[in-house]
């Protein structure tokens, strides 16, 4: 396989990934700025979407204040922003055409109609209560794209490239969130592992689609601790770290087979770290230094898998 198609392919995976975790984000901020509030308060929750992903910055050079209808604007349909949702729509579509031989029939039709739809999607749509019923539609296109792709795609190098971009993206996402989220609802040091209001947590759980899981497992009180646990150490915990990184590690062992690589050796280092990782210890430490630390060694993994299959140095693919 040329290097070309597979970062096609990894990309095409990171994109469709990020899309379902910007709606995943966005709803349960919409649905906790609903919750009555004191008046100066009214919109602190539409600065974690734009701390998460990083575009605070950006989005403050072209609006004057942080409320839900520019933060919505801007995540959801602004072309400009590469972080939007119209914009993992768009590069998602792009990196699928270029390697359009390399997918089934279902995936291409499924890509590409997700990417017509979501060009007629009108801003009264996206600023209205109807902001649900999009946010749903962008996940179910979502599981959509990853059933037909295990459904029907041939397990091979194309096939491993598609999930290891899934992961490390997936990877990331949940690092950011729980990390921002964190430090939003527990801004003093003398407040970790303290109380926190049930409705706070039960948003970030649901932001990852792990609310029932956490019941599942704990049957008790949402408490910090227990949230980061789920979110970090769970393997069985299909959006955690440990989660991601068991499928990321395994997948670079297909790909890189018996010879040397360091993109393998860091991921198998961020799997043992997370395999025999304990909560105390993580929380002795920070668990926002924990999380950033985290971060980094997920960008290191990232340049590391660049450098080793997509750039001009790489050569062929081979499993």
């Amino acid at each position: 396989m040329l290097s070309r198609t597979a970062n096609n392919l990894y990309w095409m995976a990171r994109y469709v990934e990020r899309a379902e975790n910007t709606a995943r984000m966005l709803d349960v901020t919409y649905r906790m700025s609903l919750v009555p509030k004191e008046p100066r308060l009214a919109d602190q929750e539409w600065f974690a979407p734009l701390n998460i992903t990083g575009t605070l910055y950006p989005f403050g050079g072209r609006y004057s204040q942080v409320n839900a209808a520019g933060v919505l604007r801007y995540m959801v349909l602004d072309p400009d922003n590469s972080s939007s949702i119209y914009s993992c729509a768009r590069e998602a579509r792009e990196n699928a055409r270029a390697v359009r031989g390399s997918l089934t029939s279902e995936m291409w039709e499924v890509i590409n109609g997700t990417w017509l739809e979501m060009q007629r999607v009108a801003e009264e749509r996206v600023t209205s209560d109807r902001i649900h019923e999009f946010f749903e539609w962008v996940k179910e296109r979502s599981h959509l794209f990853r059933g037909v792709t295990v459904g029907t795609m041939l397990q091979d190098e194309a096939f491993q490239f598609n999930r290891l971009g899934t992961f490390l993206e997936r990877a990331d996402n949940t690092a950011r969130i729980l990390d921002v989220k964190y430090h939003v609802l527990l801004p003093r040091v003398e407040d970790v592992g303290g109380a926190v209001d049930y409705y706070q947590w039960a948003a970030v759980l649901r932001s990852v689609s792990a609310f029932e899981s956490y019941r599942k497992v704990y049957r008790d009180v949402i408490t910090p601790l227990r949230v980061a646990e789920l979110l970090i150490l769970r393997e069985d915990m299909p959006r955690s770290l440990h989660a991601c990184m068991n499928e990321s590690y395994d997948i670079l062992r297909k790909l890189v087979g018996e010879d040397p690589d360091e993109a393998l050796r860091l991921a198998g280092e961020m799997h043992a770290a997370l395999h025999y990782g304990r909560m105390d210890a993580i929380f002795g430490a920070g668990l926002h230094e924990y999380l950033t630390d985290f971060l980094r060694r997920t960008g290191q993994l990232g340049a590391e898998i660049n450098r080793a299959f997509f750039s001009e140095r790489a050569g062929p693919v081979s499993a």
